[in-house]
């Protein structure tokens, strides 16, 4: 049997089997209009193909027997690059933002500093909020404790605790997520 000219290349090992590469002695066959032929031999499927025009494409190869499709295999591929490419798009990274803060912050630091923790749960991110000690700080961690527990309680409608404060060397973390 000749190949045809406008035949599509063998397709790599993730794609469906085509034309020649399957290997069952009978196929249920579907042609170009989505009729179903029946249990058909591959001999006759593959001739039908090459009547039309078209490839012979296994589209569900766990059946019994294997399900195979009259159709131009380039056109299958290219639309099941455009359907992949598509989902990737619409498809959210999750990231995880870090807001830094001393202990003895600012009331006025302290709102900006939720504000923009806010405006990353609306945006559907994570945040991670570290807290540093420098010097003597360290002998008043309970201060750093209560300042994420404050935290903590002001997101508490919009955000859940993820991990709770830990100390990490000479600084204190915690993870919040959207709900």
């Amino acid at each position: 049997m000749a190949r045809r000219p406008h035949q599509a290349p063998a397709p790599s090992k993730d794609g469906p089997r085509v034309n020649d590469m399957i290997t069952e002695r009978t196929v249920l066959l579907i042609d170009a209009e989505g009729e179903k032929r029946g249990e058909v031999a591959i001999e006759d499927a593959m001739q039908m193909a090459d009547e039309s025009g078209l490839d012979l494409v296994e589209v569900s190869p766990n059946a019994k027997p294997p399900v195979c499709k009259l159709l131009d295999y380039g056109k299958f591929k290219y639309q099941a690059q455009k359907k992949a490419n598509e989902a990737r798009k619409k498809q959210k990274t999750v990231e995880v933002k870090e807001i830094k803060m001393r202990p003895n912050i600012d009331t006025h630091d302290y709102e900006v500093k939720m504000r923009s923790m806010l405006r990353f749960f609306e945006e559907g991110d994570k945040v991670k909020v570290t807290l540093r000690f420098r010097g003597r700080e360290m002998a008043h961690q309970e201060l750093g404790m209560q300042l994420l527990n404050k935290v903590k309680g002001e997101v508490d409608e919009i955000a859940k605790v993820e991990s709770y404060p830990r100390l990490e060397g000479r600084q204190m973390v915690m993870v919040l997520a959207p709900r």
